[in-house]
């Protein structure tokens, strides 16, 4: 005998399949973007150990100091955007930096410029890394495997930032070898202001470094001047409503 429904009943099985309906798409779409994430991460692991052979690390008798030698004629046959090597100690950050012609394309893009959801570490396209930047801002995604800024939550434990060898950032570019010092941490919500690149005089530039400074959630006893050059490192807190940011002053040149 053939089932009489009636329209209520009707109404609630039309509801229950467009439900099952959309948690089956919402399910297929989150397994491709797992699936899509852990192949653009396995490739550019692959790409990392294939352009740091351009870069040779060599320490010293006292096996205290490094060395850091980049093939720059190289890297750039990789990709012309390449403009530094970033290396920070007890960290996975030892990259290949480069910088585009906006702040868009290496969120989705690797160093071979192939579209990846992983991106790379790349400059602020405002910076010059000829000397003169008052602020080099460097961003990369936060990556769940710990690639790329996948680090920095880490860089965030006090086992780390207790260690004071690990508080000296090098930065390698055609121009010569830096080291930064940290001087502040901290996580802010998205904004402009602590990615500035340049100021209109000493006076402004004076109360930007006391702005950063003193939303460190850590008190690193650093002396900073309008004198002083900074590295600024940026990415996503994990669910990616706020910011990640570390500040680092020039302390070699």
């Amino acid at each position: 005998m053939k089932r009489i429904y009636s329209k209520k009943q009707k109404r609630k099985k039309r509801i229950i399949r467009i439900i099952s309906l959309i948690l089956i798409c919402t399910l297929a779409n989150s397994a491709y973007h797992l699936i899509t994430w852990k192949e653009n991460t396995t490739r550019n692991k692959i790409i990392k150990e294939n352009t740091n052979k351009v870069v040779k690390i060599k320490k010293d008798s006292s096996e205290t100091k490094e060395k850091i030698e980049v093939n720059w004629s190289d890297i750039k046959k990789t990709n012309k955007d390449a403009v530094a090597y970033l290396k920070i100690n007890n960290t996975n950050i030892n990259y290949i930096v480069v910088k585009g012609k906006d702040n868009e394309y290496y969120l989705n893009h690797n160093i071979n410029n192939q579209k990846n959801i992983a991106g790379w570490i790349f400059a602020d396209y405002k910076n010059k890394l000829d000397g003169s930047d008052k602020n080099i801002v460097i961003y990369g995604h936060n990556i769940v495997d710990k690639s790329m800024f996948g680090s920095i939550p880490d860089m965030f434990k006090k086992e780390w930032y207790n260690n004071e060898t690990n508080l000296n950032i090098s930065l390698i570019t055609e121009k010569g070898d830096f080291t930064y010092h940290i001087f502040s941490m901290y996580t802010v919500k998205p904004e402009e202001y602590y990615i500035q690149t340049d100021f209109k005089d000493n006076s402004s530039y004076q109360e930007f470094l006391k702005i950063i400074t003193k939303r460190s959630f850590y008190n690193f006893k650093s002396e900073i001047s309008p004198e002083d050059s900074i590295l600024t490192l940026s990415t996503c807190t994990s669910d990616g409503n706020a910011r990640m940011v570390i500040h680092a002053k020039l302390i070699n040149q």
